[in-house]
């Protein structure tokens, strides 16, 4: 039986609009949630991102910045419109686009960010509010496929997680997420021996490592959970993730598909955390 679908498009379509509402109710009470998206420089594809984010802040009814600097831009003056930000109470999140120039250190820059806006979920006490399993604001990208996992009703008490891709912005989280539901966690890399071995044990795979066709049917456990985060272009240049759709969606029992899948999810987390963040500054 062929692999049902976990659509991201459509469960976030449940979520924003669920959001939506929520704002409602907290403009009623005077607060508007506010996201600031910072941009530097004139990276296509960021641009093309940091579009898509305000344009979804301005559906659910969200105030939203862009502040846009060229690539010459000192590290003194992006830390001192962070600065600004911070103070700013109109503004609940900041979100600063990765990739910054080299001439930028994008760490010193990110933990400029007041821990209680840092939406993105990248600032070290987020971090290790993660790892302590204390309240705070989890990356995007790997709360977007936790509510996939949830929203099959999936669970992952005593299951095999396998997550490919070790960096900080998903595979890391995701592996702590995936623990902080009791499930037995293991990270593979691009130093891991005998990648397939492992994969065949897993009862969810989570791909995150940017490589076309890197998970393939033979290394899928027949009804297997598999999570495509990947974003790449194949030979044809067409859209596609990290694993071969057509082939594992034969052995695995769900399956996200690339486009549509976890690209919309990482930006509704995005305005769940904000609106979370707007929802804090209610509380005495």
């Amino acid at each position: 039986m062929r692999a049902k679908l976990i659509s991201g498009t459509e469960l976030s379509k449940i979520i924003r609009n669920s959001v939506t509402q929520r704002v409602k109710v907290l403009s009623s009470k005077g607060v508007i949630p506010g996201l600031s998206v910072v941009l530097v420089g004139e990276n296509p594809a960021s641009q093309v991102y940091v579009r898509n984010k305000v344009k979804a802040c301005e559906e659910v009814g969200f105030f939203s910045t862009l502040d846009t600097y060229p690539s010459d831009i000192s590290e003194a003056e992006l830390l001192k419109h962070i600065h600004s930000l911070n103070a700013n109470p109109k503004i609940h999140g900041i979100l600063v686009q990765l990739p910054l120039p080299k001439h930028i250190d994008s760490t010193r820059v990110i933990e400029a960010i007041d821990p209680s806006k840092d939406v993105d979920g990248f600032h070290i006490s987020s971090a290790g509010a993660l790892v302590k399993g204390l309240p705070g604001f989890w990356p995007c990208t790997p709360f977007g496929c936790m509510k996939m996992l949830e929203s099959i009703n999936y669970d992952l008490k005593g299951k095999h997680a396998v997550v490919i891709g070790r960096s900080h912005i998903v595979g890391k989280p995701m592996a702590l997420m995936l623990l902080d539901k009791n499930a037995t966690v293991t990270i593979c890399h691009s130093a891991t021996v005998n990648l397939k071995e492992i994969t065949l044990q897993a009862d969810v795979i989570v791909a995150a490592v940017g490589r076309v066709n890197l998970l393939t049917s033979d290394m899928v456990k027949p009804g297997a959970v598999v999570i495509d985060v990947g974003m790449n272009r194949d030979d044809h240049g067409k859209l596609c993730g990290d694993v071969d759709f057509e082939a594992v969606s034969a052995v695995a029992s769900y399956i996200t598909p690339v486009p549509g899948g976890v690209g919309p999810m990482t930006i509704t987390m995005l305005l769940q955390n904000t609106l979370d963040a707007a929802q804090k500054t209610l509380i005495p």
